[in-house]
Parts: C-alpha cells; sequence; structure tokens
C-alpha cells in the first residue's frame, strides 16, 4: 500500500465523495460526474490520484471506463490504522 497517496487521495472531500459513491457498486465515469458541479478535466484529475493510490480499479467496457473500490487497499489501511490505534484493553492500549 502506498500509504503517502492513499493519505493524500482522501484527504481531498471531492474524492472522498467519489469513493462513497463508489461503495454501491461501480459506475462510469460520466455516472460518477453527474454528481459533481466540477469540469471534466478536474474531475480526471481526481480519479488520476484515486487510480495512483490504487484506492480504485478501471475497466474499459467499449468506450466507457468503469471505475470500482479496490477494497483490497481499505482493508490494508484499516489494518494499519488498528495497529496503530489499538483498542481499549487490546496490546499497547490502555
Amino acid at each position: 500500500m502506498k500509504q503517502q497517496e492513499v493519505f493524500k487521495a482522501m484527504a481531498d472531500p471531492t474524492r472522498r465523495a467519489i469513493l462513497k459513491r463508489l461503495q454501491g457498486g461501480s459506475l462510469t465515469a460520466g455516472e460518477i460526474g453527474e454528481a459533481f458541479d466540477i469540469t471534466p478535466a478536474s474531475l480526471s484529475h481526481h480519479f488520476a490520484v484515486l487510480k495512483h493510490a490504487d484506492l480504485v480499479r478501471t475497466e474499459r467496457r467499449g468506450q466507457y471506463i468503469v471505475y470500482s473500490l479496490n477494497s483490497t487497499v481499505f482493508e490494508d489501511l484499516a489494518r494499519m490504522l488498528m495497529d496503530l490505534f489499538p483498542a481499549k484493553g487490546k496490546a499497547g492500549g490502555k
């Protein structure tokens, strides 16, 4: 997992909103773009940052690019955060 890239990607509210929309399943770039009042170039930049962080996967279906969550990265991130901040009563917690 590319930690710096993941945290950079998740620091932006627009990218977090894109990830939230993808929780419901795969969507085309156009379907995602309909929910945002930003230029296609800005949306493309957000997609590129998310892809670079491995938070989303892409698949070309004809003329469309379909985005989906890369759940493996989220599982790795959750595991890392749990290691950093263990629950009270567990090893390392108080």
